[in-house]
């Protein structure tokens, strides 16, 4: 009976939209093919000196990975970073990519690029697909906000030797699901027998090629907990101890927000010294004055200190500027807010890195201090259109934060969402299975 069987799909895809609108692609926000191509942005778009990547985006479908062999043999710069959006797709195409990047020793990062010749929100249409695929460079723009790679855009991502997962990006993971199509009435005890073999071997697979890359098997024993009818976004701490993203500082690209008083945002999670916890942090530069520019920092306290950190700030290209001071404390945050001078503001714009000093009372009358660098790429053009949204902004009141911030701080209780990719809706793919095994 079992010869009879036609095909047995296997695929690792998200659940059903929610919102179910428009051609199969543009409801879900996802192509249903998978899209390789040159992508080319502003300086530092993709990192300092870093203006061009490779873009992988939408379904892994049946005939992915052929597609992406060739497309890479054209490609000589192996240094070239590749940008993964997917929702998933199909598994052992998914496999065989991985395993491509690995031979290619690729640099690997989760972002959505978005084609500027293309409209806002019509990245999935004909004519936009058409030109991704007609084989030149695209100009683009590069975000990690709310990016995705998930399911089987995974096994792509473990593949690369190089990876990182922005603080505002989304790697999660499920169980694979299996979809038995017959031609007839197989017995049933036939189906069972044959369903737990196949299980079986995608399981022992899987288990395969997350050793193959390097990768702690704890992930594999996380894989098999979660449904399929679920999604684990894995956490920063996991994507350090399963070895998948091992920096000790995640840090977001420097971000325009147009509120009634713009400002300029980083976030980024910085390791403990002791175990694999992370705390979050965030970095703000607000308009107010030609005169003094505020600078503000929160971040997570430390539940073991005993009294008041006291923060010292220096930018690379001047260290005799410095700001800081002792944080008031907000909840379960640390807020510190300083006015620099035009010259640190000149200082800061110079310069690859702030140079962060903490030191935190800890018990028996001992300091920990804690030394870190935040990147300052990307900061010049976003503070030029911050000083232009300045401008606009003149006649709006003054600077909502108050000379002393209280528990329930409006901006502080959005600040750090315990999924920042989960604030609005996620675009998922349809549940139609798109792996299909012989």
């Amino acid at each position: 009976m079992l010869a009879r069987i036609l095909f047995v799909v296997a695929s690792l895809l998200l659940p059903v939209a929610l919102h179910a609108a428009g051609t199969p692609a543009e409801k879900v926000g996802f192509a249903s093919r998978l899209t390789i191509y040159l992508a080319k942005g502003p300086p530092d778009a993709c990192g300092p000196g870093c203006d061009r990547w490779i873009a992988i985006e939408g379904e892994i479908d049946q005939a992915a990975a052929p597609r992406v062999r060739r497309f890479l043999a054209g490609v000589q710069d192996t240094q070239r970073p590749i940008y993964l959006y997917s929702p998933g797709g199909n598994v052992e195409q998914s496999y065989v990519i991985g395993r491509l990047l690995r031979g290619r020793k690729a640099i690997a990062r989760v972002g959505r690029t978005i084609a500027t010749a293309c409209a806002a929100g019509t990245q999935v249409d004909a004519a936009c697909l058409k030109s991704k695929n007609a084989g030149g460079e695209i100009e683009a723009e590069l975000t990690t906000y709310h990016a995705m790679c998930n399911s089987a855009c995974g096994y792509l991502f473990l593949g690369a030797t190089s990876r990182a997962v922005a603080p505002d990006a989304a790697l999660a993971v499920h169980n694979s699901k299996l979809v038995l199509a017959f031609h007839g009435h197989p017995a049933p005890a036939a189906v069972a027998e044959y369903r737990q073999r196949r299980l079986a071997t995608a399981d022992r697979d899987r288990a395969a090629f997350i050793a193959a890359m390097g990768i702690s098997r704890e992930l594999d024993d996380l894989i098999r907990t979660v449904k399929f009818e679920n999604l684990h976004v894995l956490t920063r701490a996991e994507l350090y101890r399963f070895g998948i993203d091992t920096r000790p500082l995640a840090e977001t690209a420097w971000k325009l927000e147009r509120e009634a008083r713009p400002f300029v945002r980083k976030f980024a999670m910085l390791k403990k010294e002791n175990g694999s916890s992370f705390r979050t942090m965030e970095w703000r530069l607000s308009c107010e004055s030609s005169k003094r520019v505020p600078l503000t920092f929160a971040g997570e306290i430390d539940e073991t200190a005993v009294g008041k950190s006291t923060l010292l700030i220096t930018a690379d290209a001047d260290t005799d500027k410095a700001a800081g001071g002792s944080p008031l404390r907000a909840g379960k945050y640390e807020i510190w807010r300083g006015s620099i001078d035009p010259d640190m503001v000149k200082a800061i714009l110079a310069s690859r890195a702030l140079h962060v000093r903490e030191t935190t009372p800890m018990p028996d009358d001992k300091a920990d201090v804690t030394k870190f660098d935040i990147d300052l790429t990307g900061l010049p053009s976003v503070w030029t259109q911050l000083v232009a949204s300045c401008s606009t902004a003149a006649s709006v009141p003054k600077s909502p934060w108050p000379a002393v911030l209280p528990q329930a701080t409006p901006w502080l209780s959005t600040a750090w969402p315990a999924s920042p990719w989960t604030a609005s809706p996620q675009p998922n793919v349809s549940a139609a299975p798109s792996a299909t095994t012989p």
